[in-house]
């Protein structure tokens, strides 16, 4: 069984970060270790809530686990709040890296064009240099704008996201991703670039017209987990456009009309019977 380390906050109740990553990839059949980053009473859609920073505390847990000669097969980074936490990622990645395990960056930290408010572009610029040392990364438009300083478009054309790709390649990860992608009215997905091999791949689902916290978190998480269980990146993208979908119009089903998340768990059995096929047909 592979063993991922994610490293992002709790959000005790919201349906997001660590509180997705660890039962989408344990589903998945992956082992999940967690590093908290914080603890917070809610995500941040909520009013009032109440955070626990964690961050002293990182360096002191991978250095027992270091002790204990803990090995991953993966490291999966998704919101962190500070650049100080940006460098300590950084050194779990010296710690624990190897030529065989894979580093994955989801740089969460923007939407609709502009940073989340406890951002500045200074973090947007570490979370470049965090981005250069992973294997695999997957910012949304506006993320990689921010990362590369480019214009950020409402409207592009397909171009428009290769010159995305070309800029976030030259940081220095191996596979390059861009969410959120619309290359057709009524369709959106990804489109990725192979920095090994040249070659750029895309894949388009259709919209499901709603928004919800948390679903960049579950594609990566799935994107991961589906890279561990052999998939390959094509496939792995697929599989969690399409989950993550399936999921959203699920939600959309609900009467209880949920706003601050998404019922991922009512549609984990869709998830691991769609891995499942995957890898009979591999």
């Amino acid at each position: 069984m592979k063993r991922i380390l994610t490293i992002q906050d709790i959000s005790c109740l919201g349906k997001c970060s660590i509180t997705v990553a660890l039962p989408v990839l344990s589903a998945m059949g992956v082992e999940t270790v967690i590093l908290p980053t914080a603890v917070l009473s809610t995500h941040t859609m909520f009013q009032n809530f109440t955070v626990k920073d964690l961050t002293d505390q990182l360096l002191p847990i991978t250095n027992h686990w270091k002790n204990e000669g803990v090995t991953f097969d993966a490291i999966y980074t998704g919101y962190l709040g500070s650049a100080e936490e940006i460098d300590i990622a950084k050194h779990i990645f010296d710690e624990f890296g190897t030529e065989d395990n894979v580093i994955f960056v989801d740089p969460v930290m923007a939407d609709n064009g502009k940073l989340y408010p406890a951002f500045d572009e200074s973090y947007a610029a570490q979370n470049a240099t965090l981005c250069g040392r992973a294997d695999v990364i997957v910012p949304n438009i506006t993320e990689a704008c921010l990362m590369t300083g480019t214009e950020y478009r409402e409207q592009y054309d397909a171009d428009y996201i290769r010159e995305l790709l070309q800029k976030l390649s030259a940081l220095g990860a191996k596979l390059t991703v861009v969410t959120g992608v619309s290359l057709s009215p009524g369709k959106t997905g990804v489109m990725g670039f192979d920095r090994r091999t040249g070659e750029y791949f895309t894949y388009q689902n259709d919209r499901v017209d709603a928004s919800y916290h948390g679903t960049g978190d579950i594609f990566s998480s799935v994107c991961i987990g589906a890279l561990m269980r052999g998939l390959d990146m094509n496939e792995a993208m697929k599989l969690a456009a399409d989950y993550t979908a399936d999921t959203i119009r699920v939600t959309l089903e609900n009467p209880r009309k949920p706003w601050y998340g998404v019922d991922f768990e009512a549609t984990i059995p869709h998830l691991v019977n769609a891995l499942a096929r995957v890898a009979k047909a591999d």
